[in-house]
């Protein structure tokens, strides 16, 4: 006997309908706000740095003229011409290239050497050590200042390269080393084992297998590096006595004078000691982003 069930037919109701109809241009409506936030948030962010620059082409006189103008008819390299001309100022760019670069190679090779040992092998202390790393990122840098000078002082490296360089690693090694240490935790071991298998030692591991797939690692750890050093002012103001040692951003204060500002040259210093950081960003992005995100993994 066969039994006969009823057919069911779904119709859609004008509500379900109208829902369906009203969802797409909900979604564009949140796409449009979130870009026009985006814009505004970009906007803002970079009205300082286009003032800065339109600064730099000003002369002072122009800088706080009412109504105030981004592009003025005045327009001139004055600001530019000194800055680039002054042998004192060409020297202040020249300490920052030495001491940021020196900081930026040296801490990249002791905390590959660390990163390695943390990431490698297991020895006393490991944990310990660990945690005293992590606990020196918590400490401010002003609470330091007094005994680092003091200890700079002792050691005869007042005014010097090595005193810059040394305290500036003591900021920039334990970041470096966290992130490295990271970094080499998601390498597979097996690239290790590979080697000593062919009579290489770890040394060899090190150097020509994980150091060259580690490049985003690297590269944001060194891009992070040279910011810290480039940008430094505090230890750079204590450290330093004459200007053979001052750095750009000692520089630039040296140009607030005791009765007027020089202004359009601060600005055009400003943008000068800008560029090697946005060089970086805009050649290694990709790379610096790529370690960033590889690298935040608990060690």
């Amino acid at each position: 006997m066969a039994v006969l069930t009823p057919s069911v037919t779904t119709t859609a109701t004008p509500a379900a309908g109208a829902l369906r109809t009203m969802k797409p241009p909900r979604r564009t409506l949140q796409k449009t706000m979130l870009l026009v936030a985006l814009c505004l948030g970009a906007c803002f962010s970079a009205l300082p740095v286009l003032w800065m620059l339109a600064s730099s082409f000003k002369a002072n006189s122009e800088i706080f003229a009412l109504p105030p103008r981004l592009v003025t008819a005045g327009f001139s390299l004055d600001a530019y011409t000194t800055v680039l001309t002054d042998p004192v100022k060409l020297r202040f760019f020249a300490n920052s290239y030495i001491v940021a670069l020196s900081v930026t190679a040296l801490t990249l090779v002791v905390a590959v050497l660390a990163a390695y040992a943390f990431s490698r092998y297991e020895f006393a202390g490991k944990k310990s050590v660990n945690v005293i790393i992590v606990a020196v990122q918590a400490v401010p840098p002003i609470t330091l200042l007094i005994p680092y000078f003091g200890l700079v002082v002792i050691l005869r490296l007042y005014n010097t390269y090595p005193g810059l360089i040394l305290t500036y690693m003591m900021f920039t090694l334990p970041y470096a080393i966290i992130m490295l240490t990271g970094y080499f935790n998601t390498l597979p071991r097996e690239l290790d084992e590979a080697v000593k298998v062919d009579g290489a030692g770890p040394m060899t591991a090190l150097w020509k297998i994980l150091v060259p797939i580690s490049v985003p690692g690297l590269v944001s750890v060194g891009v992070y590096t040279f910011m810290i050093a480039w940008n430094e002012f505090l230890f750079a103001l204590t450290l330093t006595r004459t200007d053979e040692m001052r750095t750009v951003p000692i520089g630039i204060q040296l140009l607030m004078g005791q009765h007027s500002y020089e202004w359009n040259e601060m600005m055009a210093m400003s943008i000068l000691g800008s560029i090697p950081v946005l060089v970086l960003f805009l050649f290694f992005q990709k790379f610096f982003i790529g370690g960033m995100t590889a690298g935040a993994v608990k060690i």
